[in-house]
């Protein structure tokens, strides 16, 4: 028996490429899909963040449209950034047109001075902020991603690494920002151009092919795992004996819960660091007011980090002439909320009225602006530079327990062009999931992580 902890999308996945019929799922909660459960709630479906699919990965791109019948809609999407009252194309480093002046001149000066100095060709930078400052020139740096950093990271640039950025942040060309100084580019420069969302059940139902006969026990909160007896404690008091166990549990938590673990390597655990998220669902009875798929809000004196309209996912998220905004704010133990839940979301509804995505005017009663939070205790895996030390201890002691180290078990990307389609299935621990394995994973890396593996 495969014993696999959490029944997320990674859980699901190495379940389903597994075998449901050779595998158990234990899960705290009363529902599958982890984080990207649906919340279905007075007509709208609030998923926890605005996802969507844009994987390149056909094997994920088939199994989603599968698992929805080919019920979805694809479209492209067009990006926005909001900064001190003022809308700029995303990513703004190509849309200089759009940023006020003198600002738009001293990003543009700094930019080119920063070029031409060859900054771009010297040694590797040893920090994100270095590489941001290298990427776009200090000015730009500063008012744009290395604010962005501070909200959606909740660490100063420089105490990150840069392992994690690959292909996710644009590296502009200089040609790009100096036309895009004058006027809009003639080609999208964001690496996300075409999305899909299913049209119904939120974008959980293109999990629903490997979810279907999976064999989940809810309710599981696990207490304990003993790695030498194979077996697993939970809180109800069952034990669940295992042949071979797949963790996705968050990895701080699933260490603390090994019994015989070494304090250096708790140490280790406790120094990896994972922002929370508080989502703010605000609905309004209008339409929305607003083109951008999401937002992305640079301004530091406001909670709202990133922004996204649920109808303009799929029309049937929201109710026929409703808008449903939902509104991410992190927070960790690097930057702490100072103000209760409610707080902030009364907060973020402002900020939204403030924005122009909620129109007050519009609504014969203020109440009907409602929201409701959501609170997320895992969020983004934060790469500092405490981050591949503290793994390096943790996968060297579970080494000695059955983990087979993998290639790049230590960085935070995974490059799936390079690597088997599967592994021998683990013969007795193995770790999946962005939390898990403690990785810049989206959804097609949690469904290729369980592909991986296959049974016997």
């Amino acid at each position: 028996m495969t014993l696999i902890l959490g029944a997320g999308l990674a859980g699901l996945s190495c379940s389903y490429h597994l075998g449901h019929e050779s595998c158990l799922l234990l899960e705290k909660n009363a529902n599958a899909f982890g984080h990207i459960a649906a919340d279905r709630r007075d007509g709208f479906t609030w998923d926890p963040g605005p996802h969507v699919s844009f994987t390149k990965h056909e094997y994920v791109r088939n199994l989603f449209a599968d698992s929805v019948s080919g019920e979805y809609d694809e479209y492209e999407v067009q990006t926005g950034n909001y900064y001190r009252g003022h809308w700029i194309d995303h990513p703004a480093q190509s849309a200089l047109h759009q940023v006020p002046e003198p600002l738009r001149s001293q990003c543009l000066e700094s930019f080119l001075q920063t070029r031409e100095a060859g900054q771009e060709a010297s040694d590797a930078p040893q920090n994100y902020q270095q590489w941001l400052d290298r990427a776009f020139g200090p000015v730009f740096a500063g008012h744009f991603p290395a604010a962005y950093t501070r909200k959606y990271w909740t660490r100063e640039p420089a105490d990150m690494t840069t392992a994690w950025v690959g292909q996710r942040v644009f590296y502009p060309a200089v040609d790009d920002v100096i036309n895009g100084s004058k006027g809009p580019l003639e080609r999208k420069t964001h690496y996300i151009t075409k999305v899909r969302y299913p049209r119904q059940g939120g974008y959980q139902s293109f999990a629903d092919k490997i979810a279907a006969g999976a064999n989940i026990r809810y309710g599981a909160d696990v207490i304990a795992v003993d790695l030498d007896a194979r077996h697993i404690s939970t809180a109800d008091g069952q034990r669940y004996p295992f042949d071979r166990l797949i963790n996705t549990l968050p990895l701080p938590v699933f260490v603390n819960l090994c019994r015989g673990a070494p304090d250096r390597v708790r140490a280790a655990a406790a120094a990896l660091s994972c922002s929370q998220l508080l989502l703010v669902n605000v609905r309004a009875p209008h339409a929305t007011l607003r083109p951008e798929n999401w937002i992305y809000v640079y301004d530091e004196d406001k909670f709202s980090t990133r922004i996204h309209c649920v109808e303009k996912l799929t029309p049937g998220n929201a109710p026929p002439g409703w808008t449903g905004v939902q509104v991410e704010v992190y927070f960790s133990r690097h930057r702490p909320l100072d103000l209760t839940p409610e707080q902030v979301g009364d907060k973020v509804v402002t900020e939204l009225i403030e924005m122009g995505l909620i129109d007050p005017a519009a609504c014969a009663d203020p109440k009907q602006i409602r929201h409701h939070i959501r609170y997320c205790p895992w969020a983004n895996v934060i790469f500092d530079h405490d981050t591949r030390p503290a793994l390096e201890t943790i996968w060297s002691w579970l080494e000695t327990h059955g983990l087979a180290r993998e290639p790049g078990d230590l960085d935070p990307l995974t490059d799936w062009n390079t690597l088997p389609a599967q592994q021998p299935t683990p013969t007795r621990l193995a770790m999946a999931g962005r939390f898990g394995q403690w990785k810049y994973y989206w959804t097609d890396d949690c469904v290729l992580r369980g592909r991986q593996f296959h049974g016997d």
